[in-house]
């Protein structure tokens, strides 16, 4: 019977070496995924700051619709296209496909330079927003026993603030027993306004609400 041979060292020694050759490639293997997904990354992130496109914008392939009418460039009405074929018009003609209006019965898309279209529209908002005046309501309170130094102070704060284009709310309010003698208050009111004279139109005629009686006139307009 021949004599088994004895275990030596180089069995493990083998195992050792596969181990750490199997250890090599798997972290290579791991490296390569790595590098693979952050350069999909870096390629998504420079592709998205070019195209500086929001997602929920409706603009070439965020569209979803399955069907979309075309209209083109010089406001020509193509047709229903598919999504696709849409998109593609667009494309050819080195252009945009925009969703002007997604909730028709067949969501309309227009074939433009969305660049030019989006930066347009800022620009007509910024007019806008600098041609808008806010309008405030600023407030006069007089009393049924108020003198005529503190008349005069008030009317030429309402006069600067008529002039400044903001509507000025006048009001009178009674106390106690003064409630008895409304026509007063009523008549402190209506000289007040007559005052005001070509300065401004009576928007909301004198009103009694509670212990308070008011007015509000605005700017006459030039």
């Amino acid at each position: 019977m021949p004599a088994s041979r004895p275990i030596t060292q180089g069995n493990g020694q083998t195992s050792l070496r596969y181990t750490v050759i199997l250890l090599n490639i798997g972290g290579r293997l791991a490296l390569t995924f790595c590098l693979f997904t952050t350069l999909n990354y870096m390629e998504v992130a420079i592709i998205s700051k070019y195209i500086n496109t929001k997602s929920d914008e409706l603009v070439n392939e965020n569209i979803r619709f399955r069907e979309v009418l075309v209209i083109a460039q010089d406001g020509t009405q193509i047709g229903v296209k598919s999504r696709f074929d849409a998109i593609k018009l667009a494309r050819d003609a080195e252009l945009d496909l925009v969703c002007v209006a997604p909730n028709a019965k067949t969501p309309v898309c227009r074939i433009m330079n969305y660049g030019k279209y989006r930066f347009e529209q800022q620009k007509k908002a910024k007019e806008m927003k600098k041609n808008q005046k806010t309008v405030s309501v600023k407030e006069i309170q007089l009393s049924p026993t108020i003198d005529t130094h503190d008349v005069n102070t008030k009317l030429k704060h309402a006069l600067k603030w008529l002039e400044s284009g903001d509507k000025v709310k006048v009001g009178v309010n009674f106390r106690g027993r003064q409630m008895a003698h409304i026509e007063i208050g009523e008549k402190i009111l209506k000289d007040f306004l007559e005052q005001c004279g070509d300065a401004c139109v009576i928007e909301k005629p004198a009103k009694l609400e509670g212990r308070s009686l008011y007015a509000i006139i605005a700017p006459k307009k030039k």
